[in-house]
């Protein structure tokens, strides 16, 4: 069993109060619980570019921070993707985005020398979606019989 002396503990809270990081350690004492809080909560601002917000900000805008692009926009090819979703979500041909190839190709090129980063799709997932496909046909083929009987 280990005691700890008052001094020691005084010493330990000053060398942790000295130390420089993103986290703070703080003792709250049971008198500290007991008054009520005096913190003053200040309103959400819808602009705020780093509150979540989804895909599309409030102004139209598109959210680069959004979890939701699982982090597409930043890496290697992250200038690549941004200039692809951007040019298809301002699209405004009657085709959303066909006017968008080029930037797509160039984001499929990038992606293609990264291939630890952004992995093709492998060949059992090539033929499972092969094998829905077919299960899928035969199925419809199978009311069309059904339905013309």
């Amino acid at each position: 069993m280990s005691y700890c002396r008052q001094e020691d503990l005084s010493e330990l809270l000053h060398l942790m109060s000295c130390m420089v990081g993103k986290d703070r350690i703080i003792f709250a004492t049971k008198e500290d619980h007991e008054t009520p809080s005096s913190a003053e909560l200040v309103a959400d601002d819808p602009d705020d570019p780093y509150e979540e917000q989804g895909l599309i900000l409030p102004n139209g805008d598109i959210n680069w921070n959004c979890p939701c692009l699982g982090g597409m926009a930043s890496g290697p090819c992250g200038e690549q993707f941004k200039s692809a979703f951007s040019c298809f979500h301002y699209s405004t041909e009657e085709i959303k985005g066909s006017d968008c190839v080029d930037q797509f190709r160039a984001m499929q090129e990038c992606m293609q020398k990264y291939p630890d980063l952004y992995p093709q799709e492998d060949e059992n997932e090539e033929k499972s979606s092969k094998d829905l496909e077919t299960t899928s046909e035969e199925a419809s083929g199978a009311k069309e019989e059904k339905g013309s009987s």
